[in-house]
């Protein structure tokens, strides 16, 4: 029984690991950049997902299991699109309100959805159809910006333009995830996750030494915050995969949308930011459309 279950868990688990890693990044780009903050999440991730790796296989007794082209081209995929998302999200973030940038990056279900559909055959069923456009509303709802308040153009088009990619990302991951055809979903989430942290800090390490050696020095100097916040990024994505190793993104992603409530609460306890004063509405809604997707 307990196993049906395991995806939300490892979902829930996900996006409240997320929501702090979010802070901790939104943090680091005053004394590193967004590039940098970028780069947290991957360089300081990398050690604890290999630490991850090591307890796997030995809890497991399985071999680490070999990247084939196929596979790899997915991970690519993944890579590169999340570290284009992650630079979207920090940049809108520094511009506009943390809950209600996280909010319209949570339009991402629906990119996720029809992503699936279209490299994966992920199906859409009408349940899930109803629970995807049922909790994105309650989002949008949530994030409107109160009476009087100027949204402006450029943090809503980051923000949206950041979770198109988060669902491009998503998808590749769960691509290679499936691809790689491991029996163990464990060691095959574990290894993927892996593999894309490596990807991701061999392109931005290049980047970084061949155009902006400053922000690798930043990078070191501010080692304890990243540390932190590595370990919460690395924690949140192994979180993330296991959920993509057994249900599609699509689901995963919708289930995802609780992060709107950790991040208001951020918002308020941390951060001292309102929310829209149809907050209410906005968070029933996200609750019909995730009873729905648990129990169709």
């Amino acid at each position: 029984m307990l196993t049906g279950w395991l995806w939300a868990i490892f979902t829930v688990l996900a996006a409240g690991g997320q929501t702090l890693r979010n802070v901790m990044q939104k943090e680091l780009t005053a004394t590193v950049g967004t590039f940098g903050a970028t780069m947290v999440r991957f360089l300081y991730g990398l050690p604890f997902a290999l630490l991850f790796l090591g307890v796997v296989l030995f809890a497991t007794g399985e071999r680490l299991p070999a990247i084939n082209g196929r596979v790899f081209v997915w991970v690519l995929f993944g890579a590169l699109t999340q570290i284009i998302a992650t630079a979207l999200l920090l940049a809108a973030m520094r511009e506009k309100s943390f809950v209600l940038i996280t909010a319209l990056n949570k339009i991402e279900p629906v990119h996720v959805a029809l992503f699936g559909l279209a490299f994966l055959g992920d199906k859409l069923t009408l349940p899930l159809g109803a629970a995807i456009v049922i909790a994105t509303l309650g989002v949008l709802i949530m994030s409107w910006p109160q009476k009087g308040a100027e949204l402006g153009v450029r943090p809503v088009l980051l923000g949206l333009f950041a979770g198109a990619m988060f669902g491009a990302s998503a998808v590749g991951y769960r691509g290679a995830i499936l691809t790689l055809e491991h029996p163990h979903f464990v060691v095959a989430a574990t290894t993927i996750l892996v593999t894309g942290l490596l990807v991701q800090v061999i392109a931005q390490g290049v980047y970084l030494v061949l155009f902006d050696r400053d922000t690798l020095k930043a990078l070191a100097r501010a080692w304890k915050p990243s540390i932190v916040a590595g370990f919460m990024g690395a924690f949140a994505s192994q979180m993330w995969f296991l959920a993509f190793a057994l249900e599609s993104a699509a689901k995963v992603r919708t289930l995802a949308l609780v992060e709107i409530f950790f991040a208001g609460l951020v918002s308020r306890n941390l951060f001292k930011q309102g929310v829209a004063s149809r907050e209410g509405l906005g968070i029933l809604l996200i609750v019909i459309g995730v009873v729905i997707l648990l129990n169709w």
